[in-house]
């Protein structure tokens, strides 16, 4: 379990790191492509060890996701903190939220079709998780201190609605693609353990 608990961290962290660099035209950052895998993690700790140290390994990357904050609101950039307390506050409840709800999706799914309890708590972790992050985040119509960290900018109009929409959707579009692609190391860890206990 200890390996669990330092991949998630190692995720926790690269996906701390990947947020600040901007692609896809400021669409997306690496981090969209990092922080799917915790959900992967949670899930082959699940199906191998259980719910409860599951549990254990999603505060364990609660915690490291913290500190990162903790780092980044002290950290100066162009626009000011790496991480303001709003985003922080949006990460932090994101993660921990999204997380539980992929730990209990699964823990009811798990004697179904082995692809069917990570493959559906993935996806409803990522909707929770991308929903709440971006909301919490970036949405005009909460109420937070502006010195919180200033929104403006996101609430600049799209195709789809205010720009921290379109964003999300983004953001939930590389999730959807990685809960797919998963499935294939879900699916080669939890054989393996399957094979080493037999």
């Amino acid at each position: 379990m200890i390996l669990a608990i330092l991949a998630m961290g190692a995720i926790v962290v690269a996906s701390n790191i990947g947020v600040q660099f901007l692609i896809a035209d400021g669409w997306l950052t690496w981090g969209a492509f990092t922080y799917p895998l915790a959900f992967l993690v949670t899930d082959v700790t699940n199906r191998l060890y259980g719910a409860e140290k599951a549990r254990k390994v999603v505060l364990a990357g609660f915690g490291v996701g913290l500190v990162c904050s903790l780092i980044g609101t002290q950290i100066m950039g162009e626009f000011g903190p790496l991480v303001t307390l709003r985003i922080a506050l949006a990460s932090g409840t994101a993660f921990l939220v999204a997380q539980l709800v992929d730990l209990g999706v699964f823990s009811a799914l798990r004697n179904r079709r082995w692809f069917v309890a990570p493959l559906t708590s993935s996806i409803v972790g990522s909707a929770i998780d991308t929903t709440l992050f971006f909301t919490l985040a970036f949405a005009g119509f909460l109420a937070f201190p502006i010195t919180w960290g200033d929104v403006s900018w996101a609430q600049e109009a799209t195709v789809v609605g205010p720009l921290w929409v379109g964003l999300a959707l983004a953001d939930w579009a590389v999730k959807l693609s990685i809960a797919l692609l998963a499935l294939v190391p879900f699916r080669l860890i939890t054989a393996k353990f399957a094979q080493s206990v037999a």
